[in-house]
Parts: structure tokens; C-alpha cells; sequence
């Protein structure tokens, strides 16, 4: 893992998880658009994801769960076998790692572990998305980059996909309101494109005119009706949709007809 973490570093951003949800810090972070590194603190377990031009470039985790070994046994990648006996390897020779010792002894062509590796990548970054708890800190300021493996997750397709994984959404969802709450769109091409949206979740968006209600939006979708909750939370999120405001009742608009030239 990069010693980023050696480095000088301003807090420009720090919460509680309990408090605040996490998609909605993210896309807070988003807008510095700036180097840095957002570090989430759940008891022991220290998480670090790596951002540079609005976009996750790396990840890493103190957790052991999260460690290259393991994550290339739970995905099959590698037999139990192969990874008790490079863990073993590891132990005595705790300067080699993982990685190296399975390219070493044939048991992963560097391709495939380069691979594994992104995709362990990922998932770190999606294992945030089922935290409940936690302190999560945006820093600004470079990284040294030499040592890590490169991803590149544009920020706001974290978060869409991030949403999209989360083992419990009702939270999250809650926060949309009632389900006779409006939305009405606000998005624009680009913003789809950057995003990388499927037809199923460009139909859904569509559905959102400020008219439908919440619910009819979720009941029409193509989709589950949480499924589709959960998706229409991120793009309130990401800024496609905006609540409705409401005119206040009693308010009267008058609409003025210019009187034509020359009468009087």
C-alpha cells in the first residue's frame, strides 16, 4: 500500500456515517475535483480510497477480508490449496508479496493476477456502500502512485453502482421523503454519458417528468419497485432530479396581455 498516508494533508471534509449518508458525501467530495484521499474509519478496519480528476484511481483496506489473498480464494481465482500455501510463503518471506508469489510459482500468469487485483480494487470501494456506522475524512493533496495498481471509476458511476450494491437501502431511500413527493428532471446528455446509464435506468429516469409521484414512479419502472427507490435515490444524488417545490396554496399568477400598439 502507498505511504500516502506520510504525507502533509488538509481535512477539507469529515463525518459520521451514522449521521450522514455516505453516497451524498461522496458526490460532496466529488465537487472539489482535487487530488486527495478519503479515508473511512470503522473501529480497526481503515479504509483509504485514492481520487484524482473526479475519479477512484485505487483503494486499500486494513481489513484482512479485503486482502488480495483472500478476495482471489473467495472468488475462485485460486483453490484453497494454492492460497494456505502462498499465505504460508508470505509469512516467512514478509518482504515478497502475494501477488509475487503466485506469479513465482505458476500458480497466476501475470495477466490474471493484474486483474484480480483491480477487481479487489473494486470491491474495497464497494464494501464501503454496506457501512452503518463510521467516520468517513476527505484530504486534499497528492499520493505517490508508483506502487499502486491503477483503476479508473469515474465518481459519479461509484456512486450509482455503489447505491445499486448496497445490502440494505431503506435508509437511504427514506431519505427521498414521502411517496407522494415530486421529482422533476434536471439532468443533461453529457451527464448521462459520463455516468455510463444502461436503457433499464435511462427508462427510469424518463419516468421522473414532476408530475409522477414517488411512488408511481417506483411501481412504473422497469425494475423492482426498491430496486427502482434505490436508483432514483442516486440520481437525486448525482443532481439528475430535484424535488418539486410546491406553489403555495392562496398564491394567485396573473398573466399580463400586452395591449397592441396604438389603442388608447
Amino acid at each position: 500500500m502507498p505511504d500516502a498516508d506520510q504525507q502533509p494533508r488538509r481535512y477539507q471534509y469529515r463525518a459520521e456515517l451514522g449521521q450522514n449518508a455516505l453516497p451524498e458525501m461522496l458526490y460532496t467530495v466529488y465537487l472539489h475535483r482535487v487530488p486527495g484521499v478519503i479515508e473511512c474509519i470503522q473501529g480497526e478496519v481503515l479504509k483509504r480510497v485514492f481520487l484524482r480528476d473526479g475519479a477512484v484511481i485505487h483503494a486499500s483496506s486494513t481489513d484482512r477480508q479485503d486482502s488480495l489473498g483472500v478476495f482471489l480464494h473467495r472468488t475462485g481465482r485460486i483453490s484453497a490449496e494454492q492460497f494456505a500455501f502462498t499465505d504460508k510463503l508470505r509469512a516467512h518471506s514478509p518482504d515478497k508479496r502475494h501477488g509475487e508469489l503466485l506469479i513465482e510459482h505458476g500458480i497466476l500468469s501475470p495477466q490474471k493476477l493484474y486483474e484480480g487485483i483491480q477487481e479487489q480494487i473494486r470491491s474495497v470501494v464497494w464494501s464501503l456502500f454496506a457501512w452503518q456506522m463510521g467516520e468517513v475524512a476527505f484530504s486534499i493533496g497528492d499520493f505517490e502512485e508508483s506502487d499502486m495498481v491503477r483503476i479508473y471509476l469515474p465518481m459519479r458511476q461509484v456512486i450509482l453502482q455503489g447505491v445499486k450494491r448496497a445490502p440494505d437501502a431503506k435508509a437511504l431511500v427514506a431519505r427521498l421523503g414521502r411517496k407522494e413527493t415530486q421529482f422533476e428532471p434536471i439532468w443533461k446528455t453529457e451527464d448521462l454519458i459520463e455516468i455510463a446509464m444502461e436503457e433499464p435506468e435511462l427508462e427510469l429516469l424518463r419516468l421522473v417528468d414532476g408530475k409522477r409521484s414517488l411512488y408511481d414512479v417506483c411501481t412504473r419502472g422497469p425494475f423492482s419497485p426498491a430496486e427502482n427507490a434505490r436508483i432514483i435515490y442516486a440520481y437525486h444524488v448525482l443532481h439528475l432530479i430535484r424535488r418539486r417545490v410546491a406553489e403555495r396554496p392562496g398564491v394567485v399568477k396573473l398573466r399580463l396581455r400586452s395591449e397592441p400598439a396604438g389603442t388608447g
